[in-house]
């Protein structure tokens, strides 16, 4: 337990200063052997849910000026939509399915992080909001991203690599990025958790140690030089992409639910 809870504190931690939180769990659950492969995706969803919730209420309070309501309040809604839809399907998948599915997530969101990475994200430039064709984009790519996290792929790589590419200034993101997650991870734990697809015990240490990890980050750290950190994050996201491949061509007995 104190292990998990140290998971918890660091997996959200790192969410609150943007690199996410779903990736580098999978990662530990994977090479710890933590959650069968199957109980993943619910156990993610249903255990950051409250701490990613914390994170919507923190960003939204501290760069409120920086809120465009049409985007936001659009952008939140189709992922929850996406969440809810994806969810209600990978709750009935094979251990095999998921495995392969969540190798192909993670392989995702390793290329979204690079794609940040060398994109060199300015904070300070491009539009805090947007209409016309890229907000029906921005829409239209939410709700895949918000049907991609029941797989165990987080929203906030593809969510800042869309909207920096549809021209929005990169703080004003965080903000959208925070609510999404607290929409649709809920949406997600829902369903999960009705269908018994995830770790009790795993999920609560995860709510419990990532709570002091979202507040230390947000109202003590606020920012770190962390590009070493993300360049890691995606050597293991890869690592761990494949043994999750290779974990799949394994014969198994398990039956879904």
């Amino acid at each position: 337990m104190p292990a998990l809870l140290g998971l918890g504190f660091v997996t959200d931690f790192l969410d609150t200063l943007g690199i996410g939180s779903f990736a580098t769990t999978t990662a530990a659950f994977v090479q710890g052997r933590m959650v069968d492969d199957g109980d993943i995706p619910g156990t993610l969803n249903v255990g950051h849910a409250i701490p990613t919730m914390s994170e919507a209420i923190i960003y939204i309070i501290l760069l409120g000026g920086l809120i465009d309501f049409p985007t936001i309040a659009s952008m939140v809604v189709a992922g929850g939509l996406g969440a809810w839809v994806g969810s209600g399907v990978v709750v009935h998948w094979p251990r095999q399915m998921i495995q392969r599915a969540m190798a192909i997530a993670l392989l995702i969101t390793a290329g979204f992080m690079t794609m940040r990475m060398v994109a060199d994200l300015s904070l300070g430039t491009g539009t805090i909001g947007l209409s016309g064709t890229a907000l029906v984009i921005a829409v239209l790519a939410s709700v895949v991203i918000g049907s991609l996290t029941s797989l165990g792929i987080g929203n906030y790589a593809p969510t800042m690599a869309l909207t920096y590419m549809l021209g929005m200034n990169a703080k004003a993101v965080f903000p959208i990025m925070a609510a999404s997650a607290a929409v649709i991870l809920p949406a997600a734990a829902v369903r999960f958790y009705r269908s018994g697809r995830f770790d009790r015990r795993v999920a609560l240490a995860l709510t419990l140690g990532g709570l002091p990890g979202v507040f230390v980050a947000a109202f003590l750290v606020k920012e770190l030089p962390l590009d070493i950190v993300k360049w890691v994050v995606v050597v293991v996201l890869l690592y761990t992409s494949v043994s999750l491949w290779m974990s799949s061509r394994k014969p198994t007995e398990y039956a879904p639910a």
